[in-house]
């Protein structure tokens, strides 16, 4: 699956160990706070989703977009420290 990372960092440590995790799990820089990853397994995902949760505080900000789950287009956000996610299928309007 497709997953593209986005951080808006509240702290240099935090920043510092975010940016170690995405490169230890195979992410690619893409922008500034942009990272990659054209091959990731969805028990990769779940794992990185762990290992942000563990190193973030209540000022970080990630948003992780992933296609295709299920057929789906996903973001996941995590703000203050909470997990939120938005799920989209397409459906072509026949009229």
């Amino acid at each position: 699956m497709f997953v593209s990372v986005i951080i808006e960092s509240g702290g240099i440590d935090s920043a510092k160990a975010l940016l170690n995790i995405l490169q230890l799990s195979g992410f690619k820089k893409i922008r500034r706070a942009c990272w990659e990853n054209m091959n990731i397994t969805e028990d990769q995902l779940s794992d990185l989703k762990k290992d942000i949760d563990r190193v973030t505080d209540y000022y970080d900000k990630i948003r992780i977009y992933q296609y295709p789950v299920n057929g789906m287009f996903v973001i996941t956000e995590l703000k203050q420290k909470k997990w939120r996610k938005a799920q989209f299928t397409y459906s072509q309007d026949k009229r």
